[in-house]
């Protein structure tokens, strides 16, 4: 091959492969496999090192990390690399185009909303359509040189697709992927070494790391959301349009008219962050002209025109008032904190569990603490550190009651137990939760009858028990207060619908001591009727592989209570109608293994677990080669595009209903 035959075919193979990279990284489309992909580079790799002279820097070629640096140089930014001011509710949202409008003297204008990644910002210069420096934020005035390290991210294209002259500068964010992210701490938990805390940290680590080849290992991407340069652009929608044509991954974010388009945006993204590959903490809210933009000029470090909306935290600070203990339905005393309200993710939190005195040691905390509150899993409440530093001297130990708050019964700790319990089956608190437990969506599931309802019934001396419940009647709820003909005809209604049970669900409804959710659908399985269960001795519950020698006494102990079979014998004369469990032999689904993702429109997500597992399937919230069935609801997230790459069966609502009602 003759040189200049060579650089003929350097160009074609440099178009491909940069055509492929566009395909992959900004259209998230595979053009072709990624062993035909490796081998065109190392074909060009070859043709390169024959010819030396022949190497270009917008060669794919020169992603591959250099020598390790000494340290970075500092890039001066021609223009200031802001940050914008957070925001954190509808509220404040509207306060600002108050201000917004004022500023403008009520100019006619329109926002665009975009994603807010949760990355690290980095600037991108290109001299004449070619890559030539890039650097981080720093303090915004003054940047670090990570150019080699950039080189590494293939979604930044080294070359323009479009010839452009002169200096071209993008803005944009570096960042990881959620499974990349998850895949790297997994590796290093097998190694016994310390876990990353959060993807941006990480991308951001790798970026500022002086070894390239560090950067290259870790497969991080950018996301481009703003050009510097005047190429011609007018609106910040258009820069967004310019930028995936020139080679680059941005948010195609969405045009909004007017203040509440942009709060319902904010809800969309809100709801379906989750389901995004990468971890986003808000939504970038702009003034979309970019000459307004511009005139209204800069507060201190940020842009007038623009705010990140963020969702609420995930972490708050806020102050131990005091800290009360909680009887819990099996006598369980659980000390609960008392805190100054906060919000963390749109909840706000005003008391968390501190589960034992225990905990309090391992914190340290004392009531007036300064805490840092998060929300676990983004559901449960609970305190994950305490600012001892903030302490004024005015902080108070707590200390275990030696008593029962409620009953006054001297408080019990059991042999191999941390929990301190009141003993006494009679105390009210115990009662009360009982029946919180009875009517709760996972046992009897009766609708409009939470806890504010039964304190109500309690101290109107309507319920003391749950067969009480079914006794309830119109004329007693019309005479409380809050409750109205319709409402007192509702919660008649709701009673009277939930008096037809399965047995799973009763079994947990009774609040038996070590039996959960699935306890109580290994026993419906094994004993298949209520009576059945209620004669089976200590060997005939041990026998049951999941059910342990603690729990097969505390269920042997409890059925054989003569206060606990009077229970169930009142609600059977109440009109409870247990079904009794599907016998072996109709359980057609046995064995198999569903995924469900996204909504059904027929049934909650517990009322289908509950109807799969009745059928002697089981559920799953992962995709595995293993799974049987997906299936797919309304909105569905990733799983279901795990389940076609595995070539799993996919199932609509109406064939899922079909299946589980044959």
């Amino acid at each position: 091959m003759t040189k200049k035959e060579a650089q003929e075919r350097i160009e074609k193979l440099k178009e491909t492969i940069n055509r492929n990279r566009y395909q992959v990284h900004v259209l998230d489309k595979e053009e072709m496999p990624a062993e035909v992909l490796d081998s065109l580079k190392h074909e060009l790799f070859l043709l390169e090192q024959q010819y030396p002279d022949l190497i270009t820097s917008d060669s794919p070629t020169q992603r591959v990390a250099g020598k390790p640096l000494d340290k970075f140089g500092k890039i001066e930014h021609d223009v200031l690399m802001l940050s914008l001011e957070d925001i954190f509710s509808q509220e404040e949202l509207l306060s600002w185009e108050k201000y917004i409008l004022k500023l403008a003297l009520k100019q006619q204008f329109e926002y665009f909303c975009e994603l807010k990644i949760d990355g690290f910002a980095i600037s991108l210069i290109y001299k004449n359509g070619i890559f030539s420096i890039g650097s981080t934020r720093g303090d915004g005035k003054t940047g670090e040189d990570v150019t080699q390290n950039l080189k590494t991210i293939e979604s930044i294209p080294l070359k323009l697709n479009k010839e452009i002259e002169g200096i071209v500068e993008i803005r944009g964010e570096v960042y990881m992927d959620k499974r990349v992210f998850e895949k790297i701490n997994k590796e290093r938990e097998k190694e016994s070494l310390p876990l990353y805390a959060n993807p941006r940290n990480l991308a951001a680590g790798s970026i500022r790391q002086l070894d390239p080849k560090l950067a290259a290992s870790r497969d991080l991407k950018f996301l481009a959301y703003d050009i510097v340069s005047d190429i011609g652009q007018k609106t910040h929608s258009q820069e967004h349009e310019i930028l995936k044509s020139l080679g680059f991954k941005t948010d195609p974010g969405k045009i909004c008219k007017s203040i509440e388009e942009v709060i319902h945006f904010w809800k969309q993204v809100f709801d379906r962050r989750k389901t995004l590959p990468f971890m986003i903490d808000g939504v970038v809210v702009s003034i979309n002209d970019n000459e307004l933009f511009k005139n209204l000029g800069i507060a201190g470090k940020s842009p007038r025109a623009g705010r990140a909306l963020k969702f609420s935290p995930k972490q708050a600070t806020t102050r131990v008032k005091d800290i009360k203990v909680q009887i819990g339905r099996t006598g369980s005393a659980t000390p609960v904190a008392i805190l100054e309200p906060v919000k963390i993710e749109g909840v706000t939190i005003s008391r968390t569990t501190l589960h034992n005195e225990d905990e309090i040691k391992r914190l340290g905390l004392r009531i007036n603490d300064t805490v840092v509150i998060e929300r676990a899993g983004d559901v449960i409440p609970k305190i994950s550190k305490v600012l001892s530093e903030l302490r004024t001297g005015r902080e108070k130990i707590f200390h275990m009651p030696l008593s029962c708050p409620i009953c006054n019964a001297k408080l019990t700790k059991p042999e191999s137990e941390v929990v301190l319990r009141c003993p006494n089956s009679k105390c009210l608190a115990r009662q009360r939760e009982n029946i919180y437990h009875f009517a709760s969506k996972k046992a009897f599931d009766i609708e409009g009858l939470g806890p504010k309802i039964i304190d109500q019934l309690s101290d109107a001396n309507l319920i003391s028990d749950p067969s009480d419940i079914f006794d309830i009647k119109k004329e007693d709820l019309i005479s409380l207060e809050r409750f109205a003909q319709k409402s007192a005809d509702n919660l008649i209604k709701a009673i009277e619908e939930r008096k037809n049970i399965t047995l799973p669900r009763f079994i947990y409804s009774l609040g038996i001591r070590h039996v959960g959710e699935e306890t109580a659908l290994d026993l419906a399985k094994r004993f298949k009727t209520l009576d059945n269960l209620m004669k089976a001795d200590i060997s005939d519950l041990e026998r049951i592989p999941e059910i342990g020698p603690v729990g097969s006494e505390s269920i042997f102990n409890w059925f054989n209570k003569k206060e606990n079979i009077g229970l169930v014998e009142r609600l059977k004369n109440a009109g409870i109608r247990i079904k009794n469990f599907y016998e072996e032999k109709n359980l057609k689904l046995s064995g198999k293994k569903f995924v469900l993702t996204g909504s059904l429109e027929s049934l909650s997500r517990d009322e289908a677990y509950e109807r799969i597992k009745m059928k002697g399937a089981d559920v799953s919230e992962t995709v595995t080669s293993k799974t049987d069935y997906l299936v797919a609801g309304k909105d569905p997230g990733g799983k279901l595009k795990k389940a076609r790459r595995l070539g799993i069966r996919i199932i609509e609502e109406k064939e899922f209903l079909n299946l589980i009602n044959e």
